[in-house]
């Protein structure tokens, strides 16, 4: 792959929004046993958990960095991390048979669909128009790697900016693997 075949930001950031997109509309067709259900809200909050490390580590001190309203674009994505991730930590063991499982999985799709289109209206397209094309590689790249390491269930209290999440991120995601393996979550 050379370096022009690699992805983007923009283009990570919008295929893992896609992918979202997919498995809540799974989930709002509400077919499937509850367990797979179930499997369903774990693989997706794993996958929001990554994303949002991710963007946390990269996307948004690059948005501090490059953009002239950047600490308040930051700012207001991190607080929409943080209502969205206290949503997963009260959905996490929540069986899929009950009432609150439909009631937090309608709350967090509206609380990431609300996300998306902000980062993909407002944020997204500021950070295209400022940044190098061989940044924005740079910055797809390096959030592709740090998914590989992201922790895959919601940490509230943890630390949302560098340099704090840049060193205590990895650890959790590795306790998180552990945990999911034993468990048989399904990430």
């Amino acid at each position: 792959m050379t370096a022009t075949d690699k992805p983007d930001l923009i283009s990570v950031i919008i295929s893992d929004h896609r992918h979202v997109e997919r498995v809540f509309t799974e989930l709002e067709a509400g077919t499937g046993t509850p367990e797979h259900r179930r499997d369903l809200a774990d693989h997706v909050i794993a996958e929001l958990v990554r994303h949002s490390v991710a963007e946390e580590q990269f996307m948004y001190p690059a948005a501090r960095k490059y953009l002239e309203n950047g600490d308040q674009l930051a700012d207001h994505e991190l607080e929409e991390h943080a209502e969205a991730e206290e949503v997963m930590k009260q959905l996490e063991d929540v069986p899929a048979t009950d009432p609150r499982f439909d009631e937090l999985m309608r709350q967090l799709m509206q609380d990431i669909r609300h996300h998306i289109e902000d980062e993909e209206q407002d944020l997204l397209p500021k950070l295209q128009a400022a940044c190098s094309a061989e940044e924005l590689q740079d910055l797809g790249d390096k959030v592709e790697r740090a998914k590989k390491m992201a922790p895959t269930r919601p940490h509230p209290s943890a630390p949302d900016r560098p340099p704090l999440n840049l060193i205590l991120d990895p650890g959790a995601g590795l306790i998180d693997k552990i945990r999911d393996r034993l468990s048989k979550r399904n990430t």
